[in-house]
């Protein structure tokens, strides 16, 4: 582990334990990374979007300052969990737009085009994908943790590997394998 991972884990878990001192040094030292993820994510957002990549990163700060219950491990799981978070509230923005109705139609989307995908999605899309990747977690959590961390949190191949604590090979054989179902599950 690197001395910046190192100094974030560490920073981590006295947050946990409740030092708001190490949160206020904390944040100028995830915001980079959160920052990036946001802005891979919302880089093709469609025109007349009102919600950017600072606001969602900011929105994400909002909620983690909020959730007293985590025991942050390290950094990994940090930003596994603010991965989470940004898909959650891109979600809960779709469904608040009244977006959320399927009608039947069949969503057409490129799984290999991450994160350009999630960035150029509707929002109707974008409930779609949450809906079939919370069934995909019912039958198998780790391969809906690697399309979340890729497609909503836009991490590469080698990111997700050190967020799951598994090979990238491991991640490719899952998001293979994800991809295919979610297809499937999609097309209905």
């Amino acid at each position: 582990m690197g001395e910046e991972a190192t100094s974030i884990t560490h920073l981590l878990k006295a947050w946990s334990g409740g030092n708001q001192e190490a949160l206020e040094e904390l944040t100028p030292k995830v915001y980079v990374e959160l920052r990036r993820m946001a802005a891979k994510y919302m880089r093709n957002e469609r025109a007349g979007n009102t919600l950017q990549a600072t606001a969602l990163v900011h929105e994400v700060f909002l909620r983690l300052v909020e959730v007293d219950s985590v025991s942050w491990q390290d950094r990994a799981h940090f930003f596994a969990v603010s991965a989470n978070m940004m898909r959650r509230i891109l979600v809960d923005r779709a469904r608040a737009k009244g977006m959320a109705k399927r009608g039947g139609a069949v969503v057409h989307l490129n799984l290999d085009d991450v994160p350009e995908v999630a960035a150029g999605s509707r929002d109707r899309e974008i409930v779609a994908i949450d809906e079939a990747l919370d069934a995909l977690a019912q039958i198998d959590p780790r391969k809906a943790k690697v399309v979340e961390l890729r497609f909503f949190g836009g991490l590469s191949v080698e990111e997700t590997a050190e967020v799951l604590k598994i090979s990238a090979q491991s991640v490719m054989r899952d998001w293979k394998m994800a991809r295919a179902w979610l297809m499937t599950e999609l097309a209905c």
